[in-house]
């Protein structure tokens, strides 16, 4: 801690060089959380679902296929089967085209057994299952809109040529998507006078280890039908979206590589530039008696430093940024709820760290291993 003061008056030298690198660090440490937040939100959404005893069943030529309501019954028939839940997307706006969000229709009489783990209260489930024109919202879609329960809202229809009106009676928790809207699916085929017609089946097996036989139930049923199905576990569902997500994935783990590498380079320039003019320095100290691993590591705890507080505020502002721009739940998809974990913060400050280290080791370990006369001869 002796030398913490010198340290921090060697960074007060040049107010506009500390101050700007401060600043490129944690302009690329804030492209790089903000990079990293993204598939560490897919690896959470996949981890979270991947011991669900739930099963998404469609038909096999596509979720744009519908499949018939008479297989329900059947379904509900086939053994370790405790639950079954149709579902029809719907797919309206609430005042224009920018105000998306996932909305769709569900069976109401089993969507507390469906979906426990989404906070649905019991309150909130008894009005769903009573209420005609009910609707359960996520946490995030009420917030953007600042609706409350008890509230009438009405959805535009964009695939429908109609507007459904519906009453706010329960605002989804824990696990639930938030950025969903749910209603009830007997209101959205009696407005649209077309009964029978559904995108998905959710189905919830008695336990996990009856997933696999339960998939292998319902497809051998469907078999050979006028609409073949197919069924696979929740997180497989998922990581089908998630998929369509892959070249993001990569695009951003290239960008934040290229972007640390390329902060790495002027952070290194950087460091050389301030040794250089402190030659002279450097061998004055080593002449009255300064060990060499002593200077090597206060000029180290600069640039250490320097990317410390670089890497906090990056950190910072993603946290910021992410907390305060609502992003669109249409055009994001499972990532509207994209956010910085601790694990980013963490690993952004590692990498703080070694940026700091790695780019001032080399021009630090130079100027203490330069002969002490030779450095006073060419500064003289």
């Amino acid at each position: 801690m002796k030398f913490f003061g010198l340290i921090l008056k060697n960074l007060r030298r040049n107010h506009r060089r500390t101050v700007l690198t401060i600043l490129s660090v944690a302009v690329s440490l804030f492209i790089f959380c903000a990079l990293a937040s993204a598939p560490l939100v897919a690896r959470q959404i996949l981890a979270d679902s991947a011991s669900s005893v739930r099963i998404a069943c469609h038909n096999k030529a596509g979720l744009a296929y519908s499949v018939p309501q008479a297989y329900k019954r059947r379904i509900a028939a086939t053994p370790h089967v405790v639950a079954v839940v149709a579902e029809s997307w719907f797919g309206g706006v609430y005042h224009e085209v920018n105000d998306q969000f996932p909305n769709l229709a569900v069976d109401p009489e089993q969507v507390d057994v469906m979906w426990p783990d989404w906070g649905i209260s019991d309150e909130a489930a008894r009005q769903f299952k009573e209420l005609r024109t009910a609707c359960l919202v996520g946490p995030a879609t009420a917030s953007q809109f600042h609706w409350h329960i008890g509230q009438l809202v009405m959805l535009r229809g964009t695939i429908y040529n109609f507007n459904l009106s519906l009453n706010i009676v329960g605002i989804l928790g824990g696990k639930a998507p938030p950025n969903f809207l749910i209603f009830r699916r007997d209101y959205l085929e009696e407005a649209a006078g077309e009964p029978g017609f559904v995108d998905i089946y959710w189905v919830r097996a008695d336990q996990s280890s009856s997933v696999s036989r339960v998939i292998a139930a319902l497809d051998t049923e469907f078999a050979n039908s006028s609409a073949e199905t197919l069924s696979e576990s929740e997180a497989s569902f998922i990581a089908g979206f998630i998929e369509n997500y892959r070249i993001f994935f990569q695009i951003a783990e290239v960008l934040g590589l290229i972007v640390v590498v390329t902060i790495g380079l002027v952070a290194a320039n950087t460091a050389a530039i301030s040794v250089r003019e402190r030659r002279a320095e450097i061998a004055v100290l080593r002449s009255i008696g300064f060990p060499s691993a002593t200077i090597l590591y206060m000029i180290l705890g600069e640039s250490l430093l320097l990317a410390l507080i670089g890497g906090a505020l990056g950190c910072g502002a993603a946290y910021l940024i992410f907390k305060i721009v609502t992003v669109n739940a249409y055009a994001a998809g499972p990532f509207a709820n994209i956010h910085v974990s601790p694990e980013i913060v963490a690993e952004t400050m590692v990498l703080a760290a070694v940026l700091g280290i790695v780019s001032a080791f080399m021009p630090a370990y130079s100027a203490v291993r330069h002969n002490i006369v030779d450095a006073l001869r060419l500064v003289a």
